[in-house]
């Protein structure tokens, strides 16, 4: 007996045929890296544009959602950036009496994202599917009991991180979590706690009735609505995008994008030369495949922003879609281990004339800049990877660049004079 075929939305009649070229720069548009930046709008423009900016614990120059800024607007400080992400940004009228006007909230898109404020509905699908679920990967003995208490101690000492509600863990490994870490966690799944900002890498948790503006704070919107919202905001931070693009934006499922795409706005096109197949390799064929109207309605041109990428860039954390668009492997090495290694622990690809031609693995010791290990795509990337060098050094406070090894010799003696 066979599998009933999958259902997918009516076929349209694509409303353009994009080259591969085209696709690629639409995307470095709608993603804030070619053209003007918008300096008006700054970080927390950056982050609704993007829709989800991700976080995670490795910290080498910095951490992954202060990269994700500074790759688009330069060098940004990062105490702005983090003033940015969780200082209050919500007009008077739109906030209840006891809010305290997040600009943000961390919560789960792509993984644990910062989000915007505005994106607080959009999100209800999720939450709903969590309180159906019953729990988490840990299970209380008395969840009704510990989520009261930490509800509790939030609403009268309030924001407080797992270590300031009684510790995060019970002395074992990592995973060995408190029960109270167990039941904030449960709390921020459901909705009822909000993480309103990071202090020394741990969340800091507060009442969702206080931290989210009253107009945003409900769940009403269906999950069709949610998703329809999501697709849309995907397709746009995107710019042209597959099904599976679309999905992996916010972690949806096919079938969750399938039924709500055709009420998206977004408009079907052709893209010549995109790889057929998701995981496929080899670049060629005709994709199916969604745009943004308006990233259709002039022709992305501007500066193309030179910058080192964090690996966890909605630029390319789709890896199967960094392959498709620029013909180029990207992997993280952080977990693989050490002999194994390719590109390094940290590789942060080089992004110069709309292209990755390059990527760095990097540390930092005092004030010397590191590059344990660099690899780039011909000569004419050595220019730009002194340049971002330069760049990412000033930025982080170091005022010495020191580059460990370079496979090719010819170039990396290019590359230290220009260093030097």
């Amino acid at each position: 007996m066979t599998n009933p075929p999958r259902t997918t939305p009516a076929t349209r009649r694509p409303e353009a045929t994009l080259r591969a070229d085209e696709a690629r720069r639409i995307a470095l548009r709608a993603q804030g890296l070619l053209g003007a930046p918008d300096r008006r709008g700054g970080v927390r423009g950056m982050l609704r544009r993007l829709g989800a900016v991700q976080l995670d614990t490795i910290s080498v120059l910095a951490r992954s959602h202060e990269l994700v800024p500074y790759a688009r607007l330069g060098g940004v400080g990062r105490t702005a950036v983090e003033s940015a992400y969780w200082g209050a940004d919500v007009p008077a009228p739109r906030r209840s009496p006891e809010a305290t006007g997040a600009a943000a909230f961390e919560y789960w898109s792509h993984a644990a994202c910062v989000l915007p404020i505005e994106e607080w509905p959009n999100f209800a699908f999720r939450r709903r599917a969590r309180r159906a679920k019953g729990h988490r990967w840990h299970v209380l003995d008395d969840a009704e009991r510990s989520c009261a208490a930490v509800l509790d101690r939030l609403k009268a000492d309030g924001p407080l991180t797992s270590t300031d509600l009684g510790g995060a863990k019970n002395g074992g490994p990592w995973w060995d979590w408190s029960e109270t870490k167990i039941a904030v966690e449960w709390l921020l799944d459901t909705g009822e706690v909000v993480c309103t900002q990071r202090r020394g890498w741990k969340r800091v948790y507060d009442l969702a009735e206080r931290a989210v503006p009253g107009d945003l704070l409900h769940d009403d919107l269906a999950d069709t609505e949610c998703l329809r919202r999501l697709v849309a905001q995907a397709g746009a931070a995107l710019g042209v995008a597959t099904r599976a693009d679309l999905a992996d934006y916010h972690r949806l499922k096919a079938d969750q994008v399938d039924a709500v795409i055709e009420d998206t706005g977004l408009v079907p096109v052709e893209v010549e030369g995109w790889a057929t197949g998701r995981g496929a390799a080899a670049r060629g064929g005709t994709a199916e495949a969604w745009a943004d109207p308006a990233a259709l309605s002039t022709e992305p041109r501007g500066r193309h922003r030179t910058t080192l990428l964090s690996p966890f860039d909605s630029l390319i954390w789709d890896r199967a879609r960094t392959q498709r668009i620029f013909d180029f492997t990207h992997r993280l090495e952080a977990y693989v281990p050490k002999p194994q290694r390719i590109h390094g622990y940290f590789a942060m690809p080089l992004l110069a004339g709309g292209r990755l031609v390059g990527r760095v693995d990097p540390a930092r010791e005092g004030r010397t800049l590191v590059a344990r290990q660099i690899s780039v795509r011909g000569p004419k990337a050595v220019t730009p990877m002194a340049k971002a060098l330069q760049e990412a050094a000033e930025w982080v406070g170091c005022d010495t660049i020191r580059v460990e090894r370079m496979d090719d010799h010819k170039l990396a003696a290019e590359l230290m004079r220009q260093l030097a």
